[in-house]
C-alpha cells in the first residue's frame, strides 16, 4: 500500500546544503543550476559551488572525472555553499567513493544504485557493494534505481537507449524538488527553450523530472519533506546571477552611464570565459567583443580601444595575467582607463584550472616591472561582482589608470539572487575635464585626480601621441630627462594613491576594538561572516572587517587593527595578504591558510577563532 503524501511529516528548516555529484557526463552542472533557480524563484537565498574536473571529458566512473554542485538555500543566514552538505546525491561510486569524506555522520545519502555495477565499484577502489554491506551504516542511504526508473518512464519514446541514459538527471531532479517543496514550472520552461529544435528530447525531459516528482510522492521511501524559510528580501526585481554574469553586466551598465562603446578583448581561458560568452549575447547593444590569438593580443587590443574612446576591458585568469603584464605597464605609463577582470584559479601554472584560490594578489598588486602602480580591487560574492566591477569602471575613467579586479573561480561560478538596481542607484561616472583645444595638453592634469584629459583621436585640437616611452610632463613628448622620469613616477604614484579617498569608512562587524578582529578579502567574506555571527553567539570577543581595496588600502584600516590584540587574516594562499599588512602596518597577524582548490568555509574560520581565543 503507497503512503499518501498528505501524511507524511514536513519540517521546516532555517537552510539546508545539499550536493550533486557524479561523471561529467550525468549533467551534474545543469541540474544543480536549474535546482538553484528553483529556489532562486521560490524566495530563498542561496549560494553555490559548482566543482568539476579540469577535463572536458575525464574517464567515465573515474574519481578524477568527478564532477559536484554543492547549494546551500533558506533565509537571510545563507552566506557560503554550506560547510559540508545535509543531503549528498550521488550517480556512482566513484562520486561517493569523492565525497564521502566531506559529509558529517547522520547525513542523508541518495544514490542511483542501478549504477553500483562490479565494474564500476573496482573503478571507484571499492571491493564490495557499501550499498549492501556496513560501509554507509553511520548515514541514512536512500537506494534509488533511478536508470530503471527513467527507462520506465521512457518506454514508450522513440530516443535511442543512450539518449534515455543521459535524461537520469533529471529524474533525480525531480525527487529532490518533491523532497523541498519546490516548483517544476521554471524547469519545465527551461527545458522547452533549450530543447525547441527537438521537441522529443524536450518531452522526454520533462516526462522524466515529472516522473521523479510523482515517484517520490507516491513512494514510501521517503518519510519527510522539508520546508525551507523564506529569506526576507528588499523590494525589486531580482535574477539569480553567476559572478562572470555579474561582471559582464557590470561592464555593459559602466559603458551605457558613460554613453560610449564597450569594448571587450579577450582571449577563452577557465574560468574567465564565461565573461566573454555572456558579452557576446549583447552585441546588439554598443558591445564590441574581440575574441583574440592570445592573452597578450586581447590586452593590447584593449588599451587601443580605451585609446579610442571606448570603455574597454579585459578578462582572464591565472597564467592570463602573467602573459598581460607587460600590456598592463604601456596602460599605465599611456595613462588609459581600463578594466582587468582577474578570475584566480589554483596555480601556478595551468595548476588546477577549474578550482579556487587567491593566489593571484601580489602579482596584481606588484607584478610588472619598473614603478607601475594601478588600483586592485577585489569583489565578496557573485553578485558584488557586479558592485565591484562597475566601481572599477568608475575609479578607472575618473583617475585615468587601469583597474585590475579579482574574482575567483568560487565567485564567477557560483551564484546568488542579484537585485537589479534602479538607474537612481547606480553611481554617477565624472571624466577629467577636458580643457578648450587651444589649452590642450595630452599629459596635463586635473587638480584634484591627477587624471590626463581623455582626448580621443578624431577630436579636433586634441590631437596627440601616446606609446610606451616615458613622457614629458604636459606635453606628452618622448622624453629620457632623468628628473623628468622621476617627476613623472612619482605622478602615476600619487595618482593612484588619491583613490583611496573613494573608499569609505570600513565597516567593523561587532565591536570597535577588543581581543580579536578578523580581516578577509574577496571570496572569504561569507565565510568570515558567518564563522564570527557564530562565534559572537556564543560570546567570544571576536569582530570582523572585509577589505574591497587592497591597493590602495583603506586609509583607517591601520587604526582599525591596532585596537585589536590580535588580528587573524584567512585566505586562500599561503599568506599573501598578511604579508602587505605586516608590510604596511608593522603588524604581525595571525595567518589561516588554505591552498587545496576549496574556498575556506565559516567551520574552518570559526575553528581558528575559537583556538585562538581560548588559547587552545
Amino acid at each position: 500500500m503507497m503512503k499518501s503524501s498528505k501524511n507524511i511529516k514536513v519540517s521546516e528548516l532555517d537552510s539546508v546544503t545539499i550536493r550533486f555529484a557524479g561523471d561529467s557526463g550525468d549533467g551534474i552542472q545543469l541540474v544543480g543550476s536549474q535546482f538553484a533557480n528553483a529556489t532562486a524563484i521560490s524566495g530563498n537565498d542561496l549560494s553555490t559551488l559548482p566543482d568539476y574536473p579540469a577535463e572536458i571529458r575525464a574517464p567515465a566512473g573515474s574519481l578524477g572525472g568527478v564532477s559536484g554542485f554543492q547549494i546551500s538555500f533558506g533565509d537571510e543566514s545563507v552566506l557560503t555553499p554550506g560547510n559540508k552538505p545535509n543531503v549528498l546525491i550521488v550517480m556512482n561510486p566513484a562520486a561517493l567513493a569523492v565525497n564521502i569524506r566531506n559529509i558529517d555522520k547522520g547525513s542523508v545519502i541518495i544514490t542511483n544504485s542501478d549504477a553500483f555495477t562490479p565494474a564500476a565499484l573496482e573503478k571507484a577502489g571499492y571491493a564490495a557493494n557499501p550499498l549492501e554491506d556496513d560501509t554507509l551504516s553511520n548515514y541514512r542511504v536512500i537506494a534509488i534505481p533511478v536508470t530503471a526508473l527513467t527507462e520506465s518512464a521512457l518506454k514508450d519514446s522513440k530516443l535511442a537507449k543512450s539518449q534515455i541514459a543521459k535524461c537520469k538527471n533529471f529524474y533525480m531532479l525531480g525527487i529532490m524538488y518533491w523532497m523541498y517543496g519546490l516548483p517544476l514550472a521554471p524547469t519545465v520552461n527551461w527545458i522547452k527553450t533549450k530543447f525547441k529544435k527537438t521537441p522529443e528530447l524536450a518531452e522526454a525531459n520533462i516526462n522524466v523530472l515529472t516522473a521523479g516528482r510523482n515517484y517520490a510522492d507516491a513512494t514510501e521511501i521517503f518519510d519527510a519533506r522539508f520546508q525551507i524559510k523564506k529569506s526576507p528580501v528588499t523590494p525589486g526585481k531580482y535574477r539569480n546571477l553567476t559572478g562572470n554574469e555579474a561582471a559582464a553586466y557590470a561592464l555593459i551598465t559602466a559603458a551605457k552611464l558613460l554613453k560610449r562603446k564597450l569594448f571587450y578583448g579577450s582571449y577563452p581561458i577557465t574560468p574567465a570565459s564565461e565573461i566573454l560568452h555572456t558579452l557576446a549575447k549583447h552585441k546588439a547593444n554598443d558591445v564590441v567583443v574581440y575574441q583574440a590569438e592570445d592573452e597578450i593580443a586581447a590586452a593590447c587590443a584593449s588599451i587601443g580601444a580605451s585609446f579610442a574612446g571606448c570603455m574597454a576591458a579585459t578578462g582572464t585568469s591565472g597564467p592570463g595575467l602573467s602573459l598581460k603584464i607587460e600590456a598592463l605597464g604601456l596602460a599605465v605609463i599611456a595613462e588609459l582607463p581600463l578594466v582587468v577582470v582577474n578570475v584566480q584559479r589554483g596555480g601556478p601554472s595551468t595548476g588546477l584550472p577549474t578550482k579556487t584560490e587567491q593566489s593571484d594578489l601580489l602579482q596584481a598588486v606588484y607584478g610588472r616591472h619598473g614603478e607601475s602602480p594601478l588600483v586592485v580591487m577585489a569583489a565578496s560574492s557573485p553578485a558584488d561582482c557586479f558592485t565591484t566591477t562597475l566601481e572599477a569602471a568608475r575609479i578607472a575613467v575618473k583617475y585615468m589608470t587601469p583597474v585590475i579586479v579579482l574574482s575567483n573561480s568560487y565567485l564567477s561560478n557560483g551564484s546568488e539572487p542579484f537585485r537589479i538596481p534602479k538607474l537612481g542607484d547606480l553611481p554617477k561616472f565624472e571624466l577629467p575635464p577636458m580643457p578648450r583645444p587651444e589649452d590642450f595638453k595630452p599629459y596635463m592634469r586635473d587638480s584634484d585626480t591627477l587624471g590626463r584629459p581623455w582626448a580621443s583621436p578624431g577630436m579636433k585640437g586634441y590631437e596627440h601621441r601616446t606609446g610606451g616611452l616615458e613622457k614629458a610632463e604636459n606635453s606628452g613628448a618622448i622624453s629620457y630627462d632623468a628628473e623628468n622620469h622621476e617627476r613623472m613616477t612619482k605622478i602615476r604614484d600619487e595618482k593612484v594613491a588619491r583613490v583611496v579617498r573613494e573608499i569609505p569608512p570600513t565597516k567593523i562587524y561587532g565591536a570597535a576594538e577588543g581581543e580579536l578582529l578578523v580581516v578577509g578579502w574577496g571570496s572569504t567574506f561569507g565565510a568570515i561572516t558567518q564563522a564570527v555571527s557564530e562565534a559572537r553567539k556564543t560570546g567570544l570577543n571576536v569582530s570582523a572587517i572585509h577589505i574591497k581595496f587592497v591597493n590602495p588600502l583603506p586609509a583607517d584600516l591601520g587604526t582599525i587593527m591596532r585596537r585589536f590584540r590580535k588580528v587573524l587574516v584567512p585566505e586562500e594562499n599561503t599568506g599573501q595578504f598578511r604579508m602587505m599588512l605586516r608590510s604596511a602596518y608593522a603588524l604581525e597577524p595571525i595567518g589561516l591558510n588554505k591552498v587545496q582548490g576549496q574556498p575556506l568555509n565559516a567551520e574552518e574560520v570559526l575553528g581558528k577563532i575559537k583556538e585562538i581565543l581560548r588559547g587552545n
